[in-house]
């Protein structure tokens, strides 16, 4: 029997402008540690703009999402456009800043944002197959715009637990490295640094997230 497969939406390189690196790099490694194969894409467009991780302050250049993610992936990515949910068994999407910046507006127009059309189109795809769906961090507040009433997780974080809640969504509080999983949905979320996690806590999360999925394929 083939293994698995995963594909995995990234949003840059860098938490405060595009994927989280640990995030996605311990999702990459839960993935393989599981039995699974992942596969990459991320959005062809231009990132919102693009900050100094030492100083958070925003330089003046631009910069290309899917480019930027090829640095996590190695290369091994491909545009989302051309995403097709037949191809899968799960999608996940790391968190980061960016995931709020240049997959949505979550992070300028809160229960308001838009949601990048490839973005919207892949979610809805694996959702309507019945297909399962991780988030991790910021990026479960995606799920609850694009799909609506499912339950998912942002940690401890009252006001992203509010805006969930105005998008249709039910949030769960959750503490290092728990899970929650919205079993009508097929729908797995863990709050990674919404908490002040370390990066063991990261990888607890994360592996048990795709565990999870993998236990939900099954169903």
């Amino acid at each position: 029997m083939p293994p698995k497969t995963f594909a995995v939406i990234l949003c840059g390189c860098g938490h405060r402008d595009g994927s989280e690196i640990h995030e996605a790099a311990l999702t990459l490694w839960a993935v393989h540690k599981n039995g699974a194969e992942h596969r990459c894409f991320a959005p062809n467009v231009t990132q919102h703009h693009v900050l100094n991780h030492l100083t958070g302050e925003e330089m003046p250049e631009q910069r290309n999402v899917l480019i930027e993610s090829a640095r996590i992936a190695r290369g091994k990515i491909k545009d989302l456009a051309q995403f097709n949910a037949a191809d899968f068994d799960g999608l996940v999407i790391p968190g980061g800043v960016g995931a709020a910046k240049n997959l949505c507006t979550y992070a300028f127009d809160g229960p308001d944002c838009a949601v990048n059309p490839d973005v919207a189109r892949a979610v809805k795809a694996m959702h309507a197959a019945g297909k399962p769906i991780g988030a991790l961090c910021i990026a479960p507040v995606i799920l609850a715009k694009v799909l609506g009433g499912v339950t998912v997780t942002a940690g401890q974080d009252a006001s992203a637990a509010a805006n969930i809640a105005k998008m249709g969504g039910i949030h769960a509080p959750t503490l290092h490295g728990e899970i929650v999983i919205d079993r009508a949905n097929k729908i797995v979320t863990t709050p990674c640094y919404m908490l002040d996690s370390r990066i063991d806590q990261i990888a607890e999360g994360a592996d048990k997230l795709i565990q999870a999925m993998l236990e939900l394929m099954k169903r």
